[in-house]
This record gives structure tokens, C-alpha cells and sequence, in this order.
């Protein structure tokens, strides 16, 4: 090995160290700032918020470091994907630090520890996303692609027990059993917490992409059509959807009073533009009606949906389109869902949507 190969190699062990040993103080921030809030711990709190002025520094060190190495060693291919993801994992543990110093300033709101069982619940999504950044940092350390990936698959679960969480913190709030403003502070903690798991699975991406220059692909949007009947213009926007553009998203349709069958002019239409409804039959909302936070967007044709489908979930959009609902010609219909189904996706996607 030449003299600058050994150099070259030094200094990214120094910068791949550097990174690691902010990562553990950004772990440590995180447990501090759960104990914090499950032991209503003032003291613990403040002395992480002012941690997180040290965490700052050093990351600020890595970003320097990151800037020497290219002006050094003008590196190209994998070396310059490293030190690419390197400065934009440190972004994420700045963020996380962020986090741990919000929750600490949340707790400090607290005149005491959450009630079970949600005390018991935060536990558990601290714990999931201390878990998620020990193993992207570990990836990252390893280098492995392979590990980053099995990673990203763990932060799914989370979302069903941060409904849960919401649902208890709303109805905790309306006993009037705590402070509205102690309230408050716990959905900004449940909030952070949510977001540490995010922001672990961004580093795995990175981690993926210094291993292998795998991008990340784009996100899929799920998107669930509904009308009254579900046997006419849902049907068309959801075949729409999936025979042009297949890639940006996955695709539903319901009906709050669905019919028994399609609509006649429905088939008529079908055969003329060649789209697939063999099989299909009419769906009711209550049968999707626990998936409903599965889906980004629920897009009405045929007025507010709100009445019919209850409480809506915190990251799901409702959008109204106004197509001509049961009323209008049907070819008229179509021309009109897809230019709004044309808008929705490039929105969502960009221009090269498909």
C-alpha cells in the first residue's frame, strides 16, 4: 500500500470514527431524555438540553472534517459517496439531538410521570428508536448494506402504537385528569420520539448508498378512492390510477352505501378503453376502515366523506374532487379524473411520475 493509500485509509477510519462517537452521544442524549420524561426528572433534563450544545460542536467537526478530506485526497467514486453520506448522517444525528433536547424542554413541563399505561408505552417507542439508531449506526460502522436494509424494514410497526398513544393522550386530555399544557408536551414528545425512528432509517438509506450507490426510491404513495355506490366513478379513478401510473402508487376504491354491482355504462366504458375490471365487484369502507391510516390520501368524488368515515387519521389527507359525480357522461367524468388524478401525481411525485 503507497503512502497516500495509507493516508487516505487513516483518514477515513478517523471520519468513520468520528461519526460513530457522535452517534453514541446522541444515544446517550436519548436515554436521558426518557428517563427525563418517565421520571419527571428536571435535573436529568436540563443538563441534556445544555449536552446538546457539545453534540452540536462535534458534529460541526465532522462536517469539517468531511471538507478537509475532499480538498485532500479529491476523492472520486465509493470515497466521495462515503464522505456524501457521511455529511448527510450527520445532519440526521443533529436532528436526533435536536429531539432528545425537545423532549428534555417538554419534560420539563411535566409535574409528573405520564399514567400507565402510557408511561409504559413511551417506554416502548423510546425504546424502538434507540434500538433503530443503535443498529443504522452499527450498519454504518459495518458497512453493510445487507444490515441497513433489515433496518428500514422495522420502522413500520411504530405507526400502529403511535395511534394508539395519540388516541389515549386525546381521551387523557379530555378527563381532565392532567394540565391541557402537560398534554401538550406529551404529543410533542410522542412527535420526536416518532421521528427518531424516521431519522434512523434516513442513515440506513445513506449507509445503503456509501455501500452499494443504491439510491433511495421513491415514495409510494397509497391512495384510496371513494364515492357513495363504489360501482362507477371510484372504479374509473381507481383503474385510472393503476394503468398509468402504476409506479407512483397503490390504489383502492370503497363506497359507503356500495352497490350490488357495477354500473352498466361502467362495462360499456370499460370495454372501450381497455381497462381490467374482471372480477371486480363493489366495495364497503367499513371493510377498510381499520387500514384508513395506511393510506396518505383519501380523494371523495361525491362530497365530504368526512360524516362517513369517522375520525381521521393525523397523516391522512382527504382531497374532494368535484368530476360530475353520478350525474355527468361518463366519457366527461373520466376526461376530468384524469387531469385531477394527472395533478394529484405529479404532486406527490414530480413530473416523471409513472
Amino acid at each position: 500500500m503507497s503512502h497516500y493509500e495509507e493516508r487516505l485509509e487513516h483518514d477515513l477510519g478517523e471520519l468513520k470514527g468520528r461519526v460513530l462517537a457522535v452517534g453514541g452521544e446522541v444515544e446517550d442524549a436519548l436515554r436521558s431524555a426518557e428517563r427525563a420524561v418517565v421520571h419527571a426528572d428536571r435535573a436529568l433534563a436540563s443538563r441534556t438540553i445544555l449536552g446538546d450544545n457539545r453534540i452540536n460542536r462535534h458534529i460541526r467537526d465532522v462536517d469539517a472534517m468531511c471538507h478537509a478530506f475532499v480538498a485532500r485526497h479529491l476523492p472520486s467514486a465509493g470515497h466521495l459517496r462515503f464522505v456524501s453520506s457521511v455529511l448527510r448522517i450527520d445532519l440526521e444525528l443533529e436532528r436526533i439531538g435536536d429531539y432528545a433536547a425537545t423532549i428534555c424542554r417538554e419534560a420539563l413541563q411535566l409535574e409528573a410521570p405520564p399514567p400507565e399505561p402510557l408511561l409504559s408505552d413511551f417506554e416502548v417507542m423510546a425504546a424502538h428508536g434507540r434500538s433503530m439508531l443503535s443498529r443504522a449506526l452499527e450498519a454504518f460502522r459495518a458497512g453493510s448494506a445487507d444490515l441497513a436494509r433489515g433496518t428500514v424494514g422495522l420502522a413500520q410497526p411504530q405507526r400502529a402504537l403511535v395511534r394508539k398513544l395519540f388516541a389515549d393522550l386525546v381521551r387523557e386530555g379530555e378527563s381532565g385528569s392532567r394540565r391541557l399544557h402537560e398534554i401538550f408536551a406529551l404529543l410533542i414528545v410522542l412527535h420526536r420520539l416518532e421521528r427518531v425512528a424516521d431519522q434512523a432509517k434516513n442513515i440506513c438509506e445513506e449507509t445503503i448508498f456509501a455501500a452499494t450507490g443504491e439510491t433511495k426510491a421513491p415514495k409510494t404513495f397509497s391512495i384510496l378512492f371513494l364515492d357513495e355506490r363504489n360501482d362507477r366513478t371510484s372504479q374509473i379513478a381507481e383503474a385510472w390510477a393503476r394503468k398509468y401510473y402504476p409506479k407512483s402508487g397503490r390504489y383502492a376504491s370503497a363506497g359507503w352505501a356500495p352497490a350490488g354491482r357495477l354500473a352498466p355504462d361502467l362495462l360499456q366504458f370499460v370495454e372501450q378503453h381497455g381497462l381490467d375490471f374482471a372480477g371486480t365487484r363493489p366495495k364497503d369502507i367499513g371493510d377498510l376502515r381499520d387500514l384508513l391510516a395506511d393510506f396518505d390520501v383519501v380523494v371523495s368524488l361525491e362530497g365530504d366523506p368526512r360524516p362517513r368515515l369517522g375520525e381521521i387519521p393525523f397523516h391522512t389527507v382527504v382531497l374532494e374532487w368535484d368530476v360530475g359525480g353520478r350525474t355527468g357522461p361518463l366519457d366527461e367524468v373520466a376526461r376530468r379524473i384524469a387531469a385531477e388524478l394527472h395533478a394529484l401525481v405529479e404532486l406527490l411525485r414530480g413530473e416523471d411520475a409513472e
